[in-house]
């Protein structure tokens, strides 16, 4: 073989080599590129699947609480003075000049009474009073007599005895006779029945002619109420004793005044709670000059009661009920979620007052799951968004 032709030879190796290592790395290359791109792929579906993962939650700051609580409790009037009119004598009732609805002012004549029984004893009261004086005075005499003669033994001491004893024992029947007919005189003044005070005749169970017995038969002839000022008992819960006291105004509405609110204030309280119902009964009074409402009316009582304490309120989707307490689920700073046991109070419905457990400035989960665990990771949706996995809104 001539150099030529091994030249020739060498060339055709070189090249075949050149063009094998050419393929090798254009396989290489493409392999690689496949294997960057899968990874490239991986990492980012690996990312999307944390992202994911992660529960993204709504949240809401705690709204705080007004320095004074209003509650609503239903409550009962009573006229400020209410009271039942018997008779104190025996007869037939001869007139009536009042019926129900009707005011009167105090001592306003209501109605009189015929007493003839009461009438005839007044008057043989009288006439034994008269006898009896008679006799106390011939006593007198005699005894003044038997003084004026012991003196000159004209009569004995026995004599002057007897007569000072009989003086004494007249005396003592005169002021028995007094008494007796300043008794009768009293029953016959009850013949006239008379208002105690000035209010409204609520009710009127006799007429002309009825028998008039006050004995254990006695029925009762009228009722009278004043209701220029009432009273409503209201039965205060245990919870909100401490907070009611005398001078906590009161505000009253009654469904047949839509609209329009009555005034009154806590005057006193029963000092004791009921044990049947835990409540302590408390009395409102408020000025009725018009007479607008009326005894016996069934009211809504509004008090505004100062809190004690700072408070807050939630929405009651906050909440989580577990064994540890009441909860709620705050997202911290660095995303993560921090159980905190709370305080309850009032239940308002929709949302529920917070005592203790917040300070005001908590990032807290609306509708947490239950899965929810301390030191989850969550991301907190923008405002108005629905939030995803954990279906929170």
């Amino acid at each position: 073989m001539s150099v030529t032709q091994e030249r020739t030879e060498g060339g055709r190796r070189t090249g075949t080599l050149v063009a094998v290592v050419v393929v090798l790395l254009a396989a290489g290359g493409a392999a690689w590129s496949g294997i960057a791109s899968r990874a490239r792929a991986m990492e980012t579906l690996t990312r999307e699947t944390d992202e994911m993962a992660i529960t993204t939650v709504a949240v809401v700051t705690p709204e705080k609480g007004s320095p004074q609580q209003e509650i609503v409790l239903p409550g009962t009037t009573r006229a400020f003075v209410d009271a039942p009119i018997y008779a104190r004598t025996t007869g037939y009732l001869k007139a009536r000049y009042v019926d129900i609805g009707s005011r009167v002012r105090a001592g306003q004549l209501l109605a009189a009474i015929d007493t003839p029984e009461v009438d005839q004893q007044l008057q043989q009261a009288r006439a034994d009073l008269a006898t009896a004086e008679a006799n106390e005075r011939l006593a007198r005499t005699t005894a003044d007599r038997y003084r004026n003669l012991i003196g000159t033994d004209a009569v004995s001491r026995q004599d002057l005895d007897d007569a000072n004893g009989s003086l004494e024992a007249k005396r003592a029947i005169v002021e028995s006779a007094q008494d007796n007919l300043k008794r009768l005189e009293q029953l016959h003044a009850f013949k006239r029945i008379v208002a105690p005070f000035a209010g409204i005749i609520t009710a009127r169970n006799v007429d002309v002619g009825a028998l008039i017995d006050p004995g254990g038969n006695a029925k009762e002839l009228f009722h009278i109420a004043s209701t220029g000022k009432l009273r409503v008992y209201v039965g205060v819960p245990e919870l909100y004793v401490p907070l009611t006291k005398p001078g906590v105004t009161a505000t009253l509405t009654l469904q047949e005044y839509p609209g329009r609110t009555f005034t009154g204030s806590v005057v006193r309280t029963a000092g004791a709670i009921d044990v049947a119902s835990r409540t302590m009964q408390t009395e409102v009074d408020v000025a009725n000059p018009d007479g607008t409402l009326l005894p016996g009316s069934y009211v809504q009582v509004h008090f505004e009661l100062p809190t004690p304490q700072s408070t807050f309120r939630l929405p009651i989707n906050t909440l989580i009920f577990r064994g540890q307490g009441l909860q709620v689920a705050v997202v911290r700073p660095d995303g993560r979620v921090a159980l905190k046991t709370v305080a309850p109070g009032r239940d308002f419905g929709t949302s529920m007052e917070i005592l203790s457990g917040l300070t005001g400035h908590e990032s807290i989960v609306i509708n947490p799951p239950d899965s929810i665990q301390d030191g989850q990771r969550v991301r907190v949706a923008a405002p108005g968004a629905t939030a995803a996995a954990g279906g929170l809104m």
